[in-house]
């Protein structure tokens, strides 16, 4: 069986197809690796050898819905068996037929050896109302005496009782380049705290082969009864390599919110096809009961009493995140006053123990500006420590403490005060999973004093010959009802495999009108050659000393309430026209385009009208416009450059034609002279040059743009 996945936007479409579609190929018992055969059908091809039906899945598509289905070749005789004499048509019950495709990786499967199987496996777009069980494969082989060409050896429609998951308590046959691996979910865990459920699952894989295989990059995700696919993390997967009979363990974590109904939750596994840009399904699990775990205290209320009072704290979720070449172990808790009287906020500090020998220092960072705790408020704090990124645990405990006397200094731990433990909150290593905001979804932070909406508008690729500047333009928006500033945050990239690419943000350092928005800039380079495909954006809230960052001189030692972004894909289109071209938040239309030569000076002429959205605040330092000129026949070609940073001094009257830099506003016979005694011998004038437009950002650069025209006629 050959796999693959797709990315679905129920949180972008980060997992789309992919997630839905579940194999069942040869299931397990629990105890043993002996095969159930899972076969949906079997037809003749001659003698002994025949066609197996092994495995058919429809999920929903952004087209409407892929269907994709396996078969095996059985070739039981005694000379070579050519695929090419042969063809399957996919069609439902009611007489609709659907276009079948092979996957690019069994294109070259034509020959089956005596004596031997092959497996293909085929996808094709079905209708919106064609729903598994209405699907018939037929199977033909090409005969030229037949008016038609062809003869039907058989079809096999799949039966109602027939289903894609595998159950809990058994195992799928994943094949890995042609080796079975046997994947069976060993535990499911689940807590819960005030937004999400936060599940997390334990996925055992036993190589039943006799070749070292190295697992995929795999996406997986839990999906709802309703069909709602919501990706997790897989930790322990990257470049995961198993020997024969050899079993290693994989941790999967993510977050649901809490209303979404816990009933009859399912593990999907797929793998991505990059030639398709689909995702196919690797397999499909029923999940099993919770499995409880003791002392967890992840969404649980506790109390403890001090002097001035008694305090409720609640543990909303631990969370371990990258910080360059280390991690970072952060605690979310929350800090009621239950009471009727205010209570002043209690002098707190507290550190990580790991499986009860290794105690991790930690700081303590309040994120909202306040002194006390009124009737019934609550205050959010956080907890924060690092370790290597490469150690590993089974058993994490968090100790919070109430420091009697001096304060501790602001940033660390612990202070000359006496520090009394007051509360314990102790579980195993399932930390939790960052909340993924879905494609074109909004993420609101609601501290006092810094409310704002924040949603990735767009990403872009910036290239040269070496490297690439993979970048997304995050929006924020004021929600106060007065000016501020936008928040310092860390960033970095993450693909699905885990690699981490730490970002820069070029900040907004002008504040924010109310209901006004910021563009950051957040780009990392990438090495040439690597996908962006699937890569989600990391946020997290800047810290400097145990205090929000703020001020230009501010340097991030940490940071807090992380929160991923799946990324949109990429707006490649080149258009062929120089008008209405987005330089977000700019558009820049370019017309009345005209060329001259006198006294062997060149000019390029135009009108142009530069605009911007209104209440738009961005860094724009590193970028460029670019207008490109290259003549029809190649030899003569000039670069001009526009600073975006010119561009919001808005064009006056009196300095209009001698101005040389592009401004906010309309322009007409705008000039660029270019002076070269050799361009009247050397340029082809019989054909026509072209004008394009290009994003330039730290010397990389990325075509917007591009427009033919004529020598010395002005275009429309």
């Amino acid at each position: 069986m050959y796999i693959k996945k797709r990315n679905n936007r129920l949180a972008t479409i980060a997992l789309s197809a992919a997630l839905a579609l579940g194999a069942v190929t040869p299931a397990w018992a629990d105890s043993s690796l002996s095969a159930i055969t899972a076969t949906i059908g079997k037809v003749s091809i001659t003698g002994s050898s025949y066609f197996e039906l092994k495995q058919i899945h429809v999920l929903p598509d952004q087209s409407g819905k892929l269907a994709t289905f396996t078969i095996t070749i059985h070739n039981e005789g005694s000379s070579e068996l050519q695929f090419i004499d042969y063809w399957v048509r996919l069609k439902s019950k009611s007489g609709n037929q659907f276009s079948a495709r092979l996957l690019p990786a069994d294109k070259d499967k034509n020959r089956v050896a005596p004596g031997s199987t092959t497996d293909l496996t085929f996808y094709a777009t079905v209708n919106t109302s064609t729903n598994l069980h209405d699907l018939v494969v037929q199977f033909i082989k090409w005969d030229f005496s037949q008016s038609n060409f062809e003869r039907v050896l058989g079809e096999i429609a799949v039966p109602d009782t027939y289903t894609d998951v595998t159950p809990s308590d058994g195992a799928a046959a994943i094949s890995v380049n042609g080796t079975n691996v046997k994947a069976a979910i060993k535990k499911f865990v689940s807590n819960k705290n005030e937004k999400y459920h936060v599940p997390t699952v334990y996925v055992t894989l036993e190589n039943a082969g006799n070749h070292t295989v190295t697992i995929p990059a795999y996406l997986f995700s839990i999906r709802t009864k309703e069909g709602l696919l919501y990706p997790l993390e897989a930790k322990g997967l990257k470049d995961l390599k198993i020997n024969p009979k050899e079993s290693k363990e994989i941790q999967l974590s993510g977050s649901i919110p809490v209303a979404v109904s816990t009933d009859d939750w399912q593990l999907a596994v797929a793998e991505t096809i990059p030639d398709l840009k689909l995702n196919v399904s690797v397999a499909n699990f029923g999940l099993p009961a919770v499995t409880q775990q003791e002392g967890g205290s992840v969404g649980k209320e506790y109390s403890f009493t001090s002097k001035s009072g008694i305090y409720t704290t609640q543990l909303n979720g631990l969370h371990r995140l990258p910080w360059e070449d280390q991690d970072l172990l952060t605690a979310d808790l929350t800090l009621s006053n239950k009471g009727e009287e205010s209570l002043p906020i209690p002098k707190l500090s507290g550190y990580f123990l790991l499986d009860g020998a290794v105690k991790i220092d930690a700081k303590l960072i309040q994120t909202a500006k306040v002194i006390g705790l009124g009737a019934g408020a609550s205050v959010n704090l956080q907890i924060a420590g690092k370790v290597p990124y490469t150690y590993e645990f089974s058993q994490i405990k968090l100790v919070l403490q109430e420091n009697e006397g001096e304060t501790p200094p602001a940033g660390t731990g612990t202070g000359t005060a006496t520090a009394t433990d007051v509360l314990e909150f102790s579980t195993q290593a399932e930390l939790q999973a960052i909340p993924f905001i879905g494609m074109g979804q909004s993420y609101t932070s609601n501290d006092i004093g810094r409310k704002a909406k924040y949603v990735v508008r767009s990403v872009s690729t910036y290239e040269d010959k070496t490297n690439i500047m993979y970048s997304a333009m995050v929006e924020a928006t004021n929600l106060e009802k007065r000016f501020t500033n936008v928040s310092k945050f860390v960033a970095n990239f993450r693909s699905s495999d885990g690699t981490v690419f730490p970002a820069t943000i070029a900040e907004v350092k002008n504040k924010i009108s109310p209901t006004g928005k910021a563009l950051l800039n957040v780009w990392a380079s990438v090495p040439k050659g690597y996908t962006t495909a699937n890569m989600n954006l990391l946020l997290g809230e800047a810290v400097t000393e145990g205090k929000l960052s703020e001020g230009e001189k501010a340097v991030a030692d940490s940071y807090v309430n992380p929160v991923s972004y799946w990324l949109p894909d990429e707006k490649t289109n080149v258009a062929t026209t120089l008008k209405n071209v987005e330089l977000f938040p700019y558009t820049i239309t370019i017309d009345k385009i005209g060329t001259s030569i006198d006294n062997n000076v060149f000019t390029l002429k135009f009108n142009y009208e530069l605009t911007k959205e209104k209440l738009t605040e961005i860094n724009t330092e590193g970028h460029n416009l670019l207008l490109v000129f290259e003549d029809g026949g190649g030899i003569k070609r000039f670069e001009k450059k526009f600073d975006f940073k010119d561009f919001d001094v808005i064009n006056g009257d009196s300095t209009a034609d001698e101005d040389t830099k592009m401004r906010l506003g309309k322009r007409e016979n705008f000039k660029i002279t270019n002076p070269d005694p050799g361009l009247i011998y050397n340029t082809k004038f019989l054909q026509k040059y072209t004008l394009s437009i290009y994003d330039e950002f730290q010397g990389q650069r990325k075509l917007l743009a591009t427009q033919k025209a004529d020598w010395f006629i002005t275009t429309d």
